[in-house]
């Protein structure tokens, strides 16, 4: 190799060199990216049976229109924080709210949030935090008592009593059984009345029953089955039902610097060879 090609090299090398340092200092010194704000998940319940269909409204905007009794949405994302909820009628507009409560949600935990109420006077939200970690070889099941006149109710299921005096604006603790084809005797001990609410329970599913309507009233007492995917892991409280692996690269800038250090050094070394020549 000549004397004229190795001193290109020597010159391609150093600055290539230099590139590189000046890229790992920018790497390490330009402040990290703002990761997206952390979000909450929460899904709908209108289990107010005076209400009719209802336009629901967060923060201003609307979520729902014309949402009906007995509904039940997916879980969607909503910022953490606090959030102002209005339920009105449908078509009146937000003016015409009938509920108008301030819901406060954490990052990174899951909500199920009803609307409740026999009537304009008892007319609410009621907001529980679910859980739909879980062993993905189970099935969960969870009751959520939202009838207002129902009095307390117990759960059996295979002649056994799971839940037992589950009153109005609670909900159960979670059961985990085998997945099976299950049918669950849900009875109001006040009128000494049984329903019974058949399910067929998948693998990995968490499966959430709400009780609403009204007994001996309309709408009638029913049960709505809703069932989402569960999130594999332990059991814990406020787990999302999407999460998703932090991305981290922190060997990048000294990668950066150590390949910087590499060609500058063949640079020079490259010098000293021709030197000596």
């Amino acid at each position: 190799m000549n004397q004229r090609v190795m001193l290109a090299l020597r010159h391609v090398a150093a600055k290539m060199g230099v590139l590189f340092l000046i890229a790992a200092f920018a790497v390490q010194t330009l402040p990290a990216m703002a990761a997206p704000a952390e979000n909450a998940f929460v899904r709908v319940v209108h289990a107010a049976p005076a209400a009719g269909n209802v336009d629901v409204f967060v923060d201003g905007g609307k979520l729902l229109s014309n949402f009906a009794f007995g509904t039940v949405t997916g879980y969607v994302p909503v910022a953490a924080g606090p959030h102002r909820i209005q339920v009105a009628p449908a078509g009146k507009g937000i003016g015409g709210a009938v509920i108008d409560q301030t819901v406060s949600v954490d990052a990174g935990a899951v909500y199920t949030v009803a609307a409740i109420g026999a009537d304009a006077k008892s007319f609410g939200l009621a907001a529980f935090s679910d859980n739909n970690l879980m062993d993905p070889s189970q099935a969960k099941v969870r009751v959520y008592h939202l009838s207002p006149n129902a009095g307390p109710v117990d759960v059996a299921a295979g002649g056994n009593k799971v839940i037992t005096a589950l009153t109005y604006k609670n909900a159960s603790d979670y059961l985990s059984v085998a997945p099976a084809a299950y049918t669950f005797n849900v009875t109001a001990t006040s009128a000494n009345a049984t329903v019974p609410v058949s399910a067929t329970l998948s693998a990995g599913t968490v499966n959430s029953v709400f009780a609403v309507g009204l007994f001996k009233g309309s709408p009638a007492l029913k049960f709505v089955l809703a069932t989402v995917n569960g999130v594999p892991g332990m059991p814990g409280t406020g787990s999302d039902p999407r999460p998703v692996a932090p991305v981290s690269t922190p060997f990048l800038p000294g990668l950066l610097g150590i390949t910087g250090l590499l060609l500058i050094g063949s640079g020079f070394a490259a010098r000293r060879f021709v030197g000596k020549r």
